[in-house]
């Protein structure tokens, strides 16, 4: 990972740094809270696979432990689809979403 030029005197921050301090200053604690919940709640419905698939991945960037893993996130979205596309997908294994 690069680093952010540091002030002299200060340690590099790295990348991973500097997006934890950014997310702590414009991405206040409340909202993360809400988005997270909104992702935990996210099933297609009534709207069809792309646009569900649209707002699956929007939501799939918080650091949610319920993300973390690439299959859990595959869970998580073949779980959430409807009817005959969640029956089509349930037998297949998918190495990535």
């Amino acid at each position: 990972m690069g680093t952010v030029k540091p002030k002299v005197g200060e340690p590099p921050l790295t990348c991973n740094q500097l997006k934890e301090l950014m997310d702590a200053k414009y991405f206040p604690k409340d909202v993360k809270t809400a988005k997270e919940q909104e992702f935990l709640r996210l099933k297609q419905g009534n709207v069809g696979v792309m646009e569900y698939a649209t707002a699956f991945n929007e939501l799939s960037y918080l650091p949610s432990t319920q993300v973390a893993i690439e299959e859990m996130k595959m869970d998580h979205f073949k779980q959430a689809l409807g009817g005959s596309v969640k029956q089509m997908v349930a037998g297949h294994a998918y190495a990535t979403f």
